[in-house]
């Protein structure tokens, strides 16, 4: 089941992540397209052409692709079935680190080390999107999209990287919206300023 570039897979309770053999592991849109040159969507069921396992610290899911081979569709997986590729409840490896705009978003790049996964499917009952400049205040006018929900006891506030959700709601004025009960991808990125940061790669709406 594709989660998009930097996203990965998850087939039958097991995660994988292919990446590139390019310094920064990017897979591209030309190597990610299927013969006929469409895009991949969420919940795609595809056969993706990997080679070796290449794990790259707390990332241990990442697969190196083969980048010869195109990525052939097999099946959609129906949203009903999503519940039974959901990980175990439990908090999002480490809390209680905050960034200046967010909750329990960053893992310290000390502590990511001993981290042994970066990738979670968890279900929420409903999730807030804001739009917003977080930036304003130093000088940077750019819009973010950020997602706020409450899982395993805790509040998060990450920052949304999912194309289809981004790009939607920046077409929208800055403000909140509500997008209820949601299954979402959150992913622990690379090292960035000594920390990794929790990121919701996907968002797939239960309605």
């Amino acid at each position: 089941m594709y989660r998009g570039q930097s996203v990965g897979w998850k087939p039958l309770g097991k995660w994988i992540r292919p990446v590139s053999d390019r310094e920064g592991e990017e897979v591209s849109e030309d190597e990610r397209r299927y013969e006929d040159g469409r895009e991949p969507e969420v919940l795609d069921i595809i056969d993706v052409p990997l080679l070796f396992p290449r794990p790259n610290n707390h990332q241990q899911e990442n697969w190196l692709l083969n980048s010869d081979c195109y990525w052939v569709k097999m099946d959609v997986l129906s949203r009903d079935s999503l519940q039974q590729l959901v990980d175990p409840i439990a908090p999002l490896w480490i809390d209680g680190n905050n960034t200046y705009r967010g909750l329990n978003d960053q893992v310290p790049l000390a502590r990511a080390k001993s981290l042994d996964s970066s990738l979670r499917l968890i279900h929420v009952d409903r999730v807030q999107l804001s739009v917003f400049r977080p930036g304003e205040a130093f000088g940077n006018p750019k819009r973010r999209v950020q997602g706020r929900f409450s899982y395993a006891g805790q509040d998060y506030a990450l920052w949304i990287t999912d194309p289809v959700y981004e790009s939607k709601y920046l077409s929208e004025p800055d403000g909140e919206y509500e997008i209820g009960e949601s299954f979402l991808t959150i992913s622990l990125g690379e090292p960035f300023n000594e920390a990794c940061y929790k990121l919701i790669a996907t968002v797939i709406q239960v309605s």
